[in-house]
């Protein structure tokens, strides 16, 4: 097969530089990740191919000329790196490696007999951290952030016992600054979650409130857990969470107190910082590989998470000689391990089934540790899936893991054994609806609506969630319970509560106080926001922003059902009425035709008209410099949430989007603000920042 088109290749790095550039926002300043590092790895990989296919193509914004990603607003002041924080190009392979060592050795022009030594160590899980002393004093510490400027954590860092205020040792150099990992133990990371878990519960019988374990903050992993504990603004949190470091080289130095690697870091470890205790010399590739099993292979048994092995020349005169290419030295490589993989047997599957009706098949199998954790069960995604895979109950499937994701099932060991293939159902599991799949989509969807026990409770959790009424103490769990009790069916049901205070009292957990809060909080919603509550129902295709431009052409609920019932009906007139409605198109227009057509659907929604009265949904809009315009909000806005935003923009007579495009007339930017920034930036549109927008909002007549 050929490979792609210059236009292609263009495109395609396009897309991987939103990808990546996304990517390291979320893992290096936000510390949420949402895709594996296997995953990320994958997307780089793929752009250095093409780059490396199509050089004249490479872009300004190619995550191969970044590392990191830039601090965004914070509370920590920034620090700008004297030397920069650079990152390592990866390996996946022992011919990677190979390549690697013998890349070294050309670009040095050495013989392939002429010695040259490479160190090896573990590559920790944890956040990079500088570490500035001045005659041996630290005197300021700061994370990595885009390799050129990072966040002053120097308060937070003293709370870390591995690292010393003062430095051991005499004829220390003035200026040295001590590079590493910011880290926390496993066992201490799944302490710290239980700790929270347990604060959470407190909290919770302490306002009377009914505790509910989704609602607590808990940390996806011991590198994330090591990143929030280590950038907060209130240096006391730090001081609380069990944080670890180890050095692994160094930056700005007034003088570099040895000749290799292996010396200096000896030299630092004397000083009185720890390093890795697997950190060793190697003198031949042989050496390289060896030191790169025996880690992995020990990988299990360790107290903190690794994901490779980082091997660098030992020498530093030849490191000075081969220098660096856009964002990594050419004297280092990181080794990294594959997606960790096991095998166990298929036991059954069973077939969830989702808020909006989803049918999604779930894989039960024989416990199996992947990873350092148990699996039990794995998502097989879709019909298509299982139809790919081929997989039946009692097949033989090889798992992978690739960091803190969701495991996935890559491969059939026992798919040419001859058993039944399995058989979808066509009809919903739970309420005996049809389960069909809508043309051209992939996803089997039960048609019950709400006559389905699976959706209703979903949909209820969606009713009363913080975007649509947002009823404070009635969450999940409690939403299950009381479903479960029978006394909740529908939203109206919520609102029928107050006659079950005594049953809801005699519950465990719940106390005068907490029923009377959660009462309290349900009759305040008696007059809800129309498009709030019409977003609450769950109609499919209906968001939050569908809701509200529905609203306001229609301005009540009833009138908006009219249209939809007349429309499905084949009033042309009403059909055009609705797709008049900027952003709103044929697939909404039929999926309100089919809501209101469905009858147990119209009995839910007339029980619920019968327990609130949303009064008129009407926009008083106020004159402005920006009525009749359209605005996009973009970055993190400190003053407002981005619903507020919208809401006011609206109010002022504009037009709230949310992408920039030719037809976007101004962009207010926050903090962190990225590609729709610099799309406004090419395309010529003004740009204004919070403060800005609040003076047009108050001077708005």
């Amino acid at each position: 097969m050929s490979g792609p088109t210059e236009p292609e290749a263009a495109n395609e790095l396009m897309r991987l530089a939103r990808q990546i550039n996304r990517a390291n926002k979320l893992y290096h300043a936000e510390d949420a990740p949402e895709i594996s590092d296997a995953e990320y790895d994958a997307l780089v990989r793929r752009n250095a191919e093409l780059e490396a296919a199509f050089p004249h193509l490479i872009r300004p914004d190619s995550p191969s000329q970044q590392v990191g990603h830039e601090v965004a607003a914070s509370p920590l002041g920034k620090v700008a790196h004297e030397v920069r924080m650079m990152s390592l190009d990866n390996a996946f392979s022992d011919e990677e490696v190979a390549e690697f060592v013998a890349r070294v050795r050309r670009f040095l022009a050495l013989a392939d007999d002429a010695p040259v030594a490479f160190t090896a160590e573990d590559k920790i899980d944890g956040l990079s951290c500088s570490l500035r002393y001045e005659h041996g004093r630290l005197v300021r510490a700061a994370t990595r952030g885009d390799g050129q400027v990072g966040e002053d954590v120097t308060p937070n860092v003293a709370h870390i016992a591995d690292i010393p205020q003062q430095l051991a040792g005499a004829d220390l150099p003035e200026v040295f600054e001590v590079r590493g990992e910011v880290y926390m133990e496993k066992a201490a990371f799944h302490a710290l979650n239980a700790r929270l878990m347990d604060e959470g519960r407190a909290q919770a019988e302490a306002r009377g409130e009914a505790f509910e374990e989704g609602k607590v903050r808990q940390f996806a992993n011991p590198r994330n857990a090591a990143a929030g504990s280590l950038r907060q603004k209130d240096a006391s949190v730090t001081a609380r969470r069990p944080l670890r470091f180890w050095a692994h080289g160094w930056g700005a130095a007034s003088a570099v107190p040895g000749a290799s690697q292996h010396e200096v870091i000896r030299i630092i470890e004397s000083w009185g910082l720890p390093v890795s205790p697997q950190f060793r010399l190697c003198h031949t590739l042989d050496d390289m590989l060896a030191a790169y099993r025996a880690i992995r292979d020990g990988r299990a048994e360790l107290p903190f998470e690794i994901d490779g092995v980082v091997y660098k020349v030992d020498r530093l005169d030849y490191q000075q000689r081969l220098g660096f290419v856009a964002k990594a030295p050419r004297w280092g490589m990181a080794h990294k391990f594959p997606a960790e993989r096991a095998e166990t047997t298929l036991e059954a599957i069973d077939i969830q089934v989702g808020r909006t009706g989803k049918l999604t098949p779930v894989g039960r199998l024989k416990p199996v540790l992947v990873g350092g954790v148990t699996v039990t069960n794995v998502t097989l995604h879709n019909r298509d899936e299982i139809a790919r895979l081929g997989v039946r109950v009692g097949d033989r499937v090889v798992l992978q893991r690739a960091g803190d994701v969701i495991p996935q099932v890559v491969e059939n060991r026992t798919r040419a054994e001859d058993r039944p293939a399995f058989a979808f159902p066509d009809h919903c599991p739970q309420c005996g609806s049809e389960a069909v799949a809508e043309e051209g989509e992939v996803d089997v969807r039960c048609t019950g609506g709400l006559v389905c026990p699976a959706q209703r409770t979903e949909r209820l959790k969606h009713f009363v969630s913080r975007a649509a009424l947002d009823i404070e103490g009635l969450g999940e769990k409690t939403i299950d319970e009381f479903f479960a009790r029978g006394w909740l069916e529908s939203p109206a049901d919520i609102f029928r509560l107050r006659q079950r205070r005594g049953d809801i009292l005699a519950l465990e957990g719940w106390k005068d106080k907490s029923v009377d809060n959660l009462l309290a909080a349900v009759e305040n919603k008696r007059a809800p926001d129309a498009a709030r509550l019409l977003f609450g129902l769950g109609i499919r295709h209906v968001g939050a922003v569908t809701a509200r431009d529905l609203l306001k052409r229609f301005a009540s609920l009833p009138a908006l059902r009219d249209a939809s019932e007349r429309a499905h009906g084949g009033d042309d007139e009403a059909r055009s009425d609705l797709l008049a409605i900027d952003g709103i198109g044929p697939v909404v227009v039929e999926a309100l035709g089919d809501f209101f057509h469905e009858a147990h659907n119209r009995t839910v929604w007339d029980d619920l008209l019968s327990e609130v009265t949303p009064p008129p949904y009407i926009v008083e809009t106020k004159d402005s410099e920006v009525a009749g315009k359209t605005v996009v909000f973009t970055g993190k806005l400190e003053t407002m949430s981005r619903d507020e935003a919208k809401a006011q923009a609206e109010a002022l007579g504009a037009k709230a989007a949310g992408t920039v495009s030719a037809k976007t007339d101004l962009v207010v930017a926050g903090p962190g603000a990225g590609s729709k920034l610099k799309k406004a930036a090419e395309l010529g549109i003004p740009v204004i920042d919070e403060a800005a927008w609040a003076e047009i909002v108050r001077n708005a007549g």
